[in-house]
């Protein structure tokens, strides 16, 4: 499986998204890293010499590739639009900005009793 982004970048956008609240990039991020541990086991399993089913392990290794191929995509897609740095795996200021201003809104529907509405 290829990796665009390894396993400590994809854990700083999840950190970025809960400093931040902005959880789609990190929805994306998740999903690969669960993704490598499904493929990581499948091929632990077809590493095996005496590998029962092992049409079965490469069906699902084969699909947990072309899933992560399809988000890293995705991914890189997200952080161009968005803007994010993707040297540093930080979210642009502006996204950050807006991101605090929805917090500091809902925050103060809850203080006012409107719940965020």
């Amino acid at each position: 499986m290829q990796a665009k982004y390894g396993d400590q970048q994809l854990e700083h956008i999840i950190d970025q998204a809960m400093i931040y609240q902005c959880a789609c990039p990190a929805q994306v991020a998740r999903l690969m890293l669960a993704l490598r541990e499904v493929n990581a086991y499948e091929q632990m399993c077809l590493s095996r010499d005496d590998a029962p089913l092992r049409e079965t392990h490469h069906l699902i290794a084969d699909a947990t590739a072309e899933a992560h191929a399809k988000l890293q995509e995705c991914l890189d897609c997200v952080m161009d639009l968005e803007g994010w740095d993707k040297s540093l795996m930080t979210m642009p200021e502006a996204l950050r900005k807006i991101q605090g201003q929805e917090l500091r809104r809902w925050l103060d529907g809850r203080r006012s009793g409107n719940e965020g509405r």
